[in-house]
């Protein structure tokens, strides 16, 4: 795995003696402890000279001894893979990271294949960077396909390509855990193949918050239930 010269040696973690997240039935756990996950999204950010989103490590650590020290243990990288640096500083500051794939980028290449990427390829390839890292929580292979573009695309063609893409990642990292992060409008996306099921809700009423919960729960089944965005759209309302 690709290492950056500027790294503190101290921020190596070692992949013998620190554990990975597992599921057992509708919990995470790390070792024989629960892990209840509270998190924090963190970035986009604007990319450094060389191109890296996550290039300022010293910004990294300042900002990842904060959220531990506020009581966050885990943070989510939305829209770009974290390089293993990053992995690094978290697990030094025994936080976990929710890794993105993006996905949701090259569906549109299921209507028009046309110079289609290997797709397969580009996910294994991003997988690659944080395989077997003890800090990692989890892949999200995709983020919030649009509900008109499911319905345009179809269903179940959506479904298969999520599947396809989640074996990609098994095939790189075979004890990571992967997800797809969902919403409201494509609850109804059948993906069993998942090994925790993640929604982003922006329900801005308690009592339909609360009301929606025990249908998320309903649609996890036996599988942990994360809440990857919540909160309110500061866009639409200031």
């Amino acid at each position: 795995m690709r290492r950056s010269n500027n790294r503190n040696e101290s921020e190596r973690p070692d992949r013998v003696t620190q554990t990975r997240p597992r599921v057992g039935g509708k919990f995470l756990f790390l070792g024989a402890e629960k892990l209840s996950v509270r998190g924090v999204t963190y970035g986009a950010f604007r990319a450094g000279a060389t191109g890296e989103e996550y290039w300022n490590h010293d910004q990294i650590r300042r900002d990842f001894a904060e959220i531990a020290a506020n009581g966050f243990n885990t943070v989510r990288i939305p829209h770009t893979t974290a390089p293993p640096s990053l992995l690094d500083i978290a697990a030094r500051y025994g936080l976990s990271v929710m890794v993105g794939l993006s996905a949701e980028q090259y569906v549109g290449y299921l209507i028009d294949r046309k110079n289609a990427p290997d797709i397969e390829k580009i996910i294994r390839n991003k997988v690659r960077r944080c395989a077997g890292h003890p800090a990692l929580l989890c892949y999200a292979i995709g983020n919030e396909i649009p509900a008109s573009l499911v319905r345009w695309l179809g269903r179940r063609d959506v479904e298969r390509y999520l599947e396809r893409l989640s074996w990609a990642v098994k095939s790189e990292d075979p004890t990571g855990l992967v997800s797809y992060v969902n919403y409201p409008s494509t609850e109804y996306l059948e993906l069993p193949f998942l090994d925790l099921v993640c929604f982003n809700v922006y329900l801005e009423s308690k009592d339909r918050l609360e009301a929606y919960l025990p249908r998320l729960q309903n649609l996890a089944g036996d599988r942990p239930l994360v809440l990857s965005e919540i909160g309110l759209d500061s866009l639409r309302n200031g």
